[in-house]
């Protein structure tokens, strides 16, 4: 038997139509914003993707089923239930077996992608290696599945949280792509730029199309990733919030913390850090990157749905 997957009717009826549609995870609906912020947040980025031509398909696990597509009561009803689970990959079987609620990361909604045929998907920010990594060996599950889940990912680089640098080594040695989309620079979340340099540059999205098909026809097993910078004016300055950072990862290791609460503790120091200005750099990035994504779903639906 197959795992439960239950079409909502907008993404049901753009699948049986040829339309192009975009996975979004729902770990942004019950994992940060408070209520009625974050089912707003939600619509917002919904609506983003559509604004790029393309369908949005929010991946939720209730009753032991993966929701693909969310409607607006399925919205609501995560965004006000208190204390759903964040549920990763390495989660997902057991969340599913248990029949409860469960809001998707990065990793387990290109599983639920994948496995209901979206070639597209769109998150802000990925996970990635972790700074001081090599003593804890703290690298995201993220890219763990990238090397699995057939899937294009949509995003605006890593949080610059994280060790970007052996990110992108982690990326290389796994023959993930990496693409940045009208730009040359590596993005970090709401920074436009990381610093680093991009392994490729493609400004036409026909010919970024071509480019996720050919990793998939030469045998690739996982993901292609595109990168997109957030808007200049919706953007920090990466060097002003970079001796918050190093100052934050020092006192988390100190307090022990570790694991999936040290992503919420760093980018909580940087938010205080500038007076809240990283929280709305973060909304504004998660719509910007939903917007790119429908457009470039759209533009793969038009070359190869003839």
């Amino acid at each position: 038997m197959s795992v439960p997957l239950v079409y909502s009717e907008e993404v049901a009826e753009a699948i049986t139509a040829g339309q192009p549609v975009v996975a979004l995870e729902s770990n942004v609906i019950t994992h940060g914003l408070d209520y009625p912020e974050n089912a707003e947040t939600a619509r917002r980025v919904q609506d983003a993707v559509r604004a790029g031509g393309a369908v949005p398909a929010t991946i939720g696990i209730d009753g032991g089923r993966i929701l693909v597509g969310m409607t607006d009561t399925d919205i609501e009803r995560f965004a006000s239930t208190p204390k759903i689970p964040k549920v990763s990959s390495r989660d997902l079987p057991i969340v599913l077996a248990r029949g409860g609620m469960g809001a998707t990361t990065v990793a387990s909604s290109v599983i639920a992608a994948e496995l209901a045929g979206l070639k597209f998907f769109s998150s802000a920010g990925i996970g990635g290696v972790h700074r001081g990594a090599e003593r804890t060996m703290d690298v995201s599950s993220d890219l763990i599945q990238f090397t699995r889940s057939k899937v294009a990912v949509v995003c605006a680089g890593a949080k610059n949280i994280l060790d970007l640098g052996l990110t992108m080594e982690f990326l290389e040695t796994h023959c993930v792509p990496v693409v940045a989309y009208r730009s040359d620079d590596f993005p970090a979340f709401y920074c436009v730029s990381s610093g680093l340099r991009s392994p490729h540059r493609v400004d036409d999205p026909a010919v970024l199309a071509h480019a996720i098909e050919n990793h998939w026809r030469l045998g690739g097993p996982g993901s292609f990733l595109v990168t997109t910078p957030t808007r200049p004016g919706d953007a920090i300055d990466g060097g002003e919030v970079e001796a918050v950072i190093a100052e934050a990862v020092e006192r988390a290791d100190r307090d022990g913390v570790s694991g999936q609460a040290i992503t919420k503790y760093l980018m909580k120091a940087v938010e205080r850090a500038t007076e809240g200005r990283s929280a709305k750099a973060n909304m504004a990035v998660l719509v910007s990157t939903a917007e790119v994504a429908g457009e470039l779903a759209t533009a793969h639906a038009r070359e190869f749905s003839r």
